[in-house]
């Protein structure tokens, strides 16, 4: 289990761009000012490139990335950081589940953790347990990661209502840096995993915007997104690398807290892709509850955008 801490100037460098503006309701075009040089020559040519009608919003996305490194010129100065603790396991898979070799306090007495998944329903079906080697009678081990990140919390509560210097604008400019900061961090930090602490592509030579673009051995899914629906899953990844001791903390139901954090899996696999679960049947719904030991009452809030069908308890 390892936990780093970053400084702001160590993350800031590992944004990505494109996800704070869009936060902000700029279409994807404009986040391409984060990778113009900040010379005046080279911004008035920037804003010459778009046509007349736009401008006048390539002109804010402008000003808004400038305010934006402002912000974290300030932020870094003040001394905030961000934080990530992960944990490299020896697993294999069973069927659409992945057998993790860590016991918690409260698991199996066999020493394994079960992480379940689900399974898209039409064609590739995939299921992230794919990517992860099978238990075979050999003992033949993979290894799969468990990461949490976030920044601190602090950040986001700054310029709120009710505080002295109270600012709706710059408020929302710590948030969605704050958002942007937490994936940073965990972007930085997962190419050292892969060079160093994993060490699975210790050759590794890629740009920003080659990690940007997920060009990297391997993918790192997270909670909440297409592949990771299931926020509950939350809940067994704390167990596995104790979130608390960065700070994240997790509301009943599984939503961490700050904001401003992200958690998942690191998955070595060559082959492996992201995907989106889609919807599923009843008959899945019920495996999957069945194999996480909960009742379909219990799982159905986690999952009611993927159910196609009413379903009776479990």
């Amino acid at each position: 289990m390892s936990t780093v801490h970053y400084q702001l100037v160590e993350v800031a460098p590992y944004i990505n761009w494109l996800y704070f503006f869009h936060a902000w309701g700029f279409p994807a075009r404009f986040a391409a000012i984060a990778n113009v040089h900040g010379c005046d020559s080279c911004r008035a040519g920037w804003l010459a490139s778009f046509p007349e009608e736009e401008r006048a919003k390539a002109a804010e996305a402008m000003q808004l990335h400038k305010e934006a490194q402002r912000m974290l010129t300030t932020l870094a100065a003040q001394g905030y950081q961000t934080h990530v603790r992960f944990g490299l396991f020896p697993c294999n898979s069973d069927g659409d589940d992945i057998l993790v070799e860590a016991a918690v306090p409260d698991g199996s007495p066999s020493g394994h953790t079960c992480l379940s998944f689900l399974r898209q329903q039409s064609a590739p079906f995939l299921c992230l347990a794919d990517f992860i080697r099978p238990v075979n009678p050999e003992a033949q081990r993979d290894c799969i990661g468990i990461f949490a990140a976030c920044a601190d919390e602090g950040i986001e509560q700054l310029y709120a209502d009710g505080t002295p210097a109270a600012d709706a604008y710059k408020h929302l400019l710590c948030q969605t840096l704050a958002d942007r900061l937490a994936e940073a961090a965990i972007e930085r930090a997962h190419e050292a995993i892969r060079k160093f602490y994993w060490g699975y592509a210790p050759d590794e030579q890629l740009s920003i915007a080659d990690l940007h673009a997920e060009r990297f051995q391997g993918i790192r899914p997270a909670v909440g997104y297409p592949s990771l629906p299931d926020q509950s899953l939350n809940f067994d990844l704390d167990r596995l690398i104790n979130f608390s001791s960065i700070g994240i903390r997790l509301t009943e139901h599984g939503a961490m807290q700050p904001h401003a954090s992200v958690s998942g899996l690191m998955i070595s696999h060559p082959q492996a892709r992201y995907f989106s679960i889609g919807h599923i049947g009843d008959d899945q719904f019920l495996d999957y509850a069945q194999r996480k030991g909960r009742s379909t009452e219990a799982l159905r809030p986690y999952l009611s955008t993927l159910l196609a069908v009413t379903h009776t308890a479990g």
